[in-house]
């Protein structure tokens, strides 16, 4: 691992900066994003930046993909300025986003008409994680493409999945991973808010769940934040709260593809549309407790 090995980043938000950062403490990096801000804080970082994400591209042994959506996906590599036509024979695109399995089988299939291979690496962690290394990076990729991907797997997970040797394998666990997050950060924001609704303190409340079999990962993770949703200005935005309504919308998609019910993640996809339609959207996931509770009834 070497600085020999040029990694390109392409959308430098929330979780592509961190990870751009982290990957420059060892490999050359490039990146590019549609926002000055961001490309002038990644720039800060020690990341060479570029005004197109083609020049950024252009002979880079892996692209990392950051992006919010399958239409994202696919218009930042095929589009009217996409990259995979200046992408170099043997090299990789490594997507990290959430975007579903639908989109992989045209995306495998049109890069490989310019010799390039997908690496389906879906991430979960947030983005201090993401800055330290310390994500969970699901894989579905061919033997060879992970080979060729592994300088930058290697520094962005701690914990590194193969779950299969083929592109969609990733998005597959990824669209289990989701249901669970969504339905638990949901769970944990209706009952804070009974918590709240019955005259009890919620900070010890949070304190005392987690500390016995209610507890969970999102709890501790998304508890002290949803406490924080009713301050001034809310809690810090880690992660919007329409992401979930984009991926529970995948999990819904996928669940009624396999002809499965999936009644629970439905009930947690129509807290966060009404989040989204309540004017939500860019806040923090945690806000979700707004919508069964949009004040607080004691102080805390």
């Amino acid at each position: 691992m070497t600085s020999k090995y040029t990694v390109t980043v392409l959308g430098l938000g929330a979780m592509g900066l961190p990870m751009a950062t982290r990957l420059a403490s060892q490999l050359t990096v490039h990146g590019f994003d549609i926002a000055e801000p961001r490309l002038q804080l990644a720039a800060e970082a020690g990341i060479t930046t570029f005004s197109t994400a083609q020049a950024a591209a252009k002979g880079a042994d892996a692209v990392l993909l950051a992006v919010r959506n399958s239409q994202q996906l696919t218009e930042v590599l095929f589009g009217e300025n996409g990259v995979a036509p200046v992408l170099d024979q043997g090299s990789v695109v490594i997507l990290t986003s959430t975007v579903g399995t639908g989109a992989i089988p045209a995306t495998v299939e049109r890069l490989a008409e310019y010799g390039v291979e997908l690496v389906d690496a879906p991430l979960s962690g947030g983005p201090v994680r993401a800055g330290g290394g310390d994500l969970l990076v699901v894989v579905g990729a061919t033997p060879s493409a992970r080979e060729q991907a592994a300088p930058v797997l290697d520094l962005l997970a701690s914990t590194l999945s193969i779950v299969g040797d083929k592109p969609g394998d990733g998005q597959a666990l990824k669209t289990v991973n989701q249901l669970l997050c969504g339905v638990h950060i949901a769970a944990a924001a209706e009952a804070l808010a009974l918590a709240d609704a019955l005259g009890l303190d919620q900070a010890k409340t949070l304190s005392a769940l987690e500390a016995g079999a209610a507890g969970s990962f999102m709890l501790s993770n998304r508890g002290p934040r949803i406490l924080e949703a009713y301050t001034t200005g809310g809690a810090e935005v880690l992660s919007r709260l329409d992401i979930f309504v984009k991926d529970m919308g995948i999990v819904g998609k996928a669940a009624r593809a396999a002809g499965l019910a999936a009644p629970v993640a439905a009930a947690a996809e129509q807290l966060y549309l009404l989040g989204q339609a309540q004017g939500l959207a860019a806040s923090d996931d945690s806000a979700v407790i707004k919508v069964v509770a949009p004040t607080r009834r004691h102080a805390g």
